[in-house]
């Protein structure tokens, strides 16, 4: 069974509630677990919980975030699943989260930025996540970054790459490609005040992670 935690997305410089992530869970001997493999959750599963999430979340936030890799960006099933969720919380902002994992299928840039049009007919955001790790380092989306209406950048992933000591300097680098391409930056991953403060500094106002609230479930109908 597969079920969304929300975690909550903060604007630092009012301290006010801007949206929620949703991030999906896998029920495992009664534990919520990251999925081992993302592409390998059938479509009309995720379809579904789209659907069913969606339909519970009407929340007076700023917008729900999704996250998809690159062939299920462009997968037609789950962007009709994802244009009828947008039915469902509208006037809430749905951005989709497009993240650094490496797909079997390869994707063009084109296939992506057909996608973006598609979807901006429909008021839905391409938000490219992960930046500087995985597959989403600059050279690789440089083309997409025009089409996109947010970057984030999560800590957590260059932590996990022995990289931490890289993050001042890439945090840098990637304000200021938000600020030259007109871009929303999240910054995730901030654990501690320390890390708060290197935002301030920068003047990083939008952020997530456990400093500001862990993912808590977010229960259907009929849950337990």
């Amino acid at each position: 069974m597969y079920r969304y935690f929300l975690q909550p997305q903060l604007d630092a410089s009012n301290n006010s509630l801007i949206g929620y992530e949703l991030l999906i869970r896998q029920q495992v001997d009664g534990k919520w677990v990251l999925p081992h493999d993302f592409a390998s959750i059938p479509i009309d599963v995720q379809a579904d919980l789209i659907r069913r999430t969606a339909q519970k979340l009407l929340l007076k936030i700023g917008s729900v975030s999704f996250n998809t890799n690159q062939s299920q960006f462009i997968d037609n099933t789950i962007a009709q699943a994802i244009l009828e969720a947008q039915k469902h919380i509208y006037p809430i902002n749905l951005v989709l989260e497009v993240t650094e994992e490496i797909t079997d299928k390869a994707v063009t840039d084109q296939q992506i930025i057909d996608q973006v049009h598609f979807f901006d007919k429909h008021g839905i955001q391409l938000s490219l996540d992960d930046i500087g790790t995985g597959i989403n380092t600059y050279d690789h989306i440089k083309p997409i970054l025009p089409y996109a209406s947010e970057i984030k950048f999560a800590m957590q992933n260059f932590r996990q790459e022995g990289r931490a000591d890289e993050i001042p300097e890439q945090l840098a680098f990637w304000k200021k490609v938000a600020d030259d391409q007109n871009l929303r930056l999240i910054l995730e991953g901030v654990e501690d005040e320390a890390e708060h403060e290197m935002a301030n500094d920068l003047g990083i106002d939008f952020r997530q992670g456990w400093f500001y609230g862990k993912p808590h479930l977010f229960k259907l109908d009929g849950d337990a």
